[in-house]
């Protein structure tokens, strides 16, 4: 997989912004605040919607202006355009200048892994940061994993409001609610299954990218579910056994939506016991196997972003994953130190200077 072309309009510090790229690797460098993170920003931005820095689309959009447009094209077998189109209302999606209806339509056909320097802070966050991390990587494998996902959050929704309207008003229906159980419970099964799937699936490869970045260390993966190990049923059970404290807190005690992912580093919580450096190189890690994941999934390499990753990890670490990567994958690397990276990389190399809100390529 390969992104040929970027068409930027009115993206952050960009008004407009058109650039072809090197089928293997590119180095976009210059000084801290110039841009080039805003580069991978909407490279990134067009293959799942949204951006890694900020949940609030609007923050996108170049100051001043109504909307923001991201155009791409990604060629594989065949090539096709793309392009992201969000203003102050919402966003629109497109391939081939049709518009998709649903967003799982659109984001599994561009596979784009990133890696950056502030991912360590998963460990040290709560339970829900680690979900919306494995919500993302699975959502670029498992296309129906967001219709699950929504369709989840939707009847959450409306069960914690039942549930709160139960305990104002004691004479409604408990009838409802337990319709409302029951679709939640089996919502939340499918996507146990598919986080499940992907967790056995990364953990067959994270072993072995884990010591290879740091040649030593068993690094895994324990995914936390309320539904581990039990049934649709056994589930159901659980919520009648614990409706009235449902009831008087008013929200759904249990299910998918507290799930969580343990890091371990020779069988010890990784977030208790790992040092700084241990959890840059897990999560590092964790990316890389997913590398090996998609391309076993979808026969096919997706393509990779390495932004600022002098700044996390020492020449040693850098040049341990670089030489890791498949030549054959079309990477992205930002630095503010283009004489740290080899020279023969560089001779390889599209190399891009950002400057004065202005990408131009060198050589």
């Amino acid at each position: 997989m390969k992104l040929n072309t970027i068409k930027l309009t009115n993206f952050r510090n960009y008004e407009h912004l058109e650039l072809k790229f090197n089928n293997h690797l590119n180095i976009i460098y210059g000084n801290n605040g110039e841009g080039k993170t805003n580069l991978v920003e909407a490279i990134y931005a067009l293959s799942i919607t949204k951006s890694f820095r900020t949940n609030n689309d609007k923050m996108l959009i170049r100051n001043g202006e109504l909307s923001t447009k991201i155009e791409g094209e990604i060629e594989e077998k065949t090539k096709n355009n793309y392009q992201v189109i969000l203003n102050k209302e919402g966003k629109k999606v497109k391939i081939n200048n049709n518009i998709i209806s649903k967003v799982s339509d659109y984001i599994t056909n561009i596979n784009v892994i990133l890696l950056e320097p502030d991912e360590q802070i998963i460990f040290n966050s709560s339970p829900q940061v680690r979900r919306k991390l494995i919500n993302i990587e699975i959502s670029k494998i498992e296309k129906e994993y967001i219709i699950y996902l929504n369709n989840y959050n939707k009847i959450l929704k409306q069960r914690n409001f039942y549930l709160r309207d139960l305990y104002i008003n004691g004479n409604a229906s408990k009838e409802y609610l337990d319709i409302l159980t029951k679709k939640l419970v089996e919502y939340g099964f499918k996507i146990f299954e598919l986080r499940d799937k992907f967790i056995k699936n990364i953990n067959e490869f994270i072993v072995n990218e884990y010591q290879s970045i740091c040649h030593n260390g068993k690094l895994n993966i324990i995914y936390n579910s309320d539904y581990k190990n039990k049934s649709i049923d056994d589930i159901i059970k659980l919520y009648d056994k614990n409706y009235n404290r449902e009831l008087t807190l008013g929200k759904t005690l249990y299910g998918i939506h507290h799930d969580d992912v343990t890091f371990t580093l020779d069988d010890k919580d990784i977030s208790e016991w790992g040092s700084n450096g241990q959890k840059k190189n897990a999560i590092f890690a964790f990316k890389l196997a997913e590398i090996k994941l998609i391309s076993k999934e979808k026969n096919t390499l997706p393509i990779l972003i390495l932004d600022d990753l002098f700044s996390a990890l020492d020449n040693e670490k850098v040049k341990n994953i670089i030489n890791l990567l498949n030549t054959d994958m079309q990477t992205f690397i930002t630095t503010t130190e283009l004489d740290r990276l080899d020279k023969n990389l560089l001779l390889k190399a599209s190399i891009f200077k950002v400057e004065n809100n202005e990408i131009r390529e060198e050589y």
